[in-house]
């Protein structure tokens, strides 16, 4: 048997978690409890696996456990997100695949984010991209999403349905093509490349434009990390804009980008367009 001492950072999170667990909020009452928190059998039991094998697991013991038995744990113990990925870390070394779940809204705290760049275009983005958060800056320059109905919101759906969209790009074949590519690698890092919601989008897109299309089946997957922007405006001319892209901590369905001018002209340009849409 291992011996109690030795180190084992998967057993001692799985047993700091457990004794942190008030039984009788899970319906464990009676009986004398020498220490707090669940019996081992009580979270193998909520788990649905053996109580030897997850006693093993606390000992350091029986190798590592597979991505389900992780899953049945962390369900039983009720694990929030970032303990759950804590949790893989400790017994696999890397985090869990990323389950894709459709988005419920834009809380107000990232709003104000958005909103504390007055000069910089700014939007958040779903996996699929749909744009559900933008700032006046955006509004101006881009789309004023709040006119659109929601499904409408949808930067694929706007690129290829949309000729006022189109005709803003410097060189739409490239940004087309780009943005295909990106989307690609979004729905697959966010575990939603075989979901009803992306088959429907994609057969959609399809029908549509037979750019998309041909653009589709050539699979190409781009990184949207960061880059150059050229946009056409209707009353404020040729705008070059540097874009960055970043991840929303905690909501990994969720993705920002930033467009800052690229010179001090540009910034000039687009501070007269939002003033004057603001009017």
């Amino acid at each position: 048997m291992v011996p109690d001492d030795t180190p084992n950072p998967l057993g001692m999170y799985l047993r700091d978690r457990r004794t942190r667990l008030d039984p009788a909020s899970f319906g464990f009452v009676g009986g004398r409890r020498r220490t707090p928190g669940l019996r081992r059998e009580e979270v193998a039991a909520r788990a649905n696996i053996s109580t030897t094998w997850y006693t093993w697991l606390e000992q350091g013991r029986g190798g590592a456990p597979s991505a389900d038995v992780l899953d049945r744990i962390a369900k039983g113990l009720m694990l929030t997100e970032p303990e759950r990925e804590h949790l893989y870390m400790l017994a696999l070394g890397h985090p869990p695949e990323v389950r894709y779940q459709p988005v419920e809204g834009l809380t107000p705290r990232l709003q104000r984010v958005l909103d504390a760049m007055p000069l910089s275009p700014a939007i958040i983005k779903t996996a699929l991209w749909d744009v559900v958060g933008w700032n006046r800056a955006a509004a101006a320059l881009l789309t004023d999403y709040s006119k659109l109905p929601h499904e409408g919101r949808n930067i694929l759906r706007l690129m290829f349905g949309s000729s006022r969209v189109r005709d803003k790009q410097e060189d739409w074949e490239s940004v087309a093509r780009f943005v295909v590519g990106a989307f690609r690698a979004d729905v697959a890092r966010a575990g939603a490349s075989g979901s009803a919601e992306v088959m429907r989008l994609v057969a959609e897109l399809c029908e549509m434009s037979s750019e998309f299309e041909a653009l589709w089946r050539d699979n190409d997957v781009v990184a949207h990390g960061e880059g150059v922007k050229c946009i056409h405006h209707p009353e404020a001319g040729l705008l070059d804009l540097e874009f960055s892209s970043f991840a929303v901590e905690g909501r990994p369905e969720l993705g920002m980008i930033v467009y800052t001018p690229a010179s001090p002209a540009d910034a000039e340009r687009l501070r007269v367009l939002i003033e004057a849409k603001a009017t």
